[in-house]
């Protein structure tokens, strides 16, 4: 499945997974659990967790930590694919 499938995909997704001033570590698991059970999940990033980064930073360390790959950013908002 392409790039493009997968942003059209996942455009009608829920976010599922909510990243606050706990950070990226606090939802690791989290992450990896719901990626196992399906293969593309949306974060959503609060403002007290990107402190100092930006939201494309943040997606790039949160799915190199679970092993995924990011498919896209927009706002705050990221998708990760597994």
């Amino acid at each position: 499945m392409g790039n493009q499938d997968l942003r059209k995909e996942a455009h009608d997704l829920d976010v599922t997974v909510w990243v606050g001033k706990s950070g990226i570590g606090a939802v690791e698991e989290e992450l990896s659990d719901q990626l196992r059970e399906r293969n593309l999940v949306k974060v959503k990033f609060l403002r007290s967790a990107r402190a100092g980064s930006t939201v494309e930073e943040l997606t790039e360390e949160l799915a190199a930590r679970v092993d995924a790959d990011v498919v896209e950013t927009r706002g705050n908002t990221g998708v990760v694919h597994r």
